[in-house]
């Protein structure tokens, strides 16, 4: 059996990365799980531990951390997150290709700690500041000094694309979709 590969994209809110995610992982060729976190945050009402997170303890989450045990960590709003080593090889090594999304600081993490064949990573952007803009806005999901705070943190990020293996622009949803897909097609069939 051939051993999966990480399928890692990045990119900023707004950029499309929900709709590419759900359609990538729906292509039955590409044979993708995604991958679960392990978080110390609380369960919400309908999360699943072993579908949404793994829900662990404070003591559990450090004993991974002091054992090597994360491909990356982080701390947010007092809560521990964190992509299980064990768990994402064990999918790869029964050959299965595994889709993680992360922002750009665990990215560089994950990426540090992952043999460059057994991962292919995409940092997909939008074709303009001013186009994020636009689709922040339309969303309406987010005020005018979050969607600003956004577009900052967007040009922060764009310093770090070239750490990833491609950067693709979302112009057009379908044409970034087929290329990420042929991207990734083109990886599994080298390993």
């Amino acid at each position: 059996m051939k051993k999966g590969i990480i399928v890692l994209i990045s990119g900023p809110s707004g950029v499309g990365k929900g709709t590419i995610l759900d359609r990538l992982i729906g292509n039955p060729a590409l044979n993708l799980t995604f991958s679960i976190s392990m978080t110390t945050r609380a369960k919400r009402d309908k999360e699943v531990h072993g579908q949404h997170y793994f829900f662990v303890t404070y003591e559990e989450f450090n004993e991974n951390l002091a054992r090597d045990n994360f491909l990356e960590h982080a701390t947010f709003v007092g809560n521990s997150y964190g992509t299980p080593k064990d768990y994402v090889f064990n999918l790869l090594n029964s050959g299965k290709n595994v889709l993680i999304e992360i922002e750009v600081n665990g990215a560089k993490e994950l990426i540090s700690k992952v043999a460059p064949q057994d991962i292919i990573s995409f940092y997909v952007m939008p074709p303009s500041v001013e186009e994020l803009v636009k689709r922040l806005r339309h969303r309406g999901t987010e005020d005018e000094a979050t969607i600003m705070r956004r577009a900052e943190k967007f040009k922060e990020e764009i310093k770090f694309k070239d750490q990833y293996n491609f950067t693709v622009i979302n112009d057009d949803l379908e044409t970034c979709i087929e290329e990420i897909t042929t991207l990734i097609t083109k990886r599994i069939n080298e390993k």
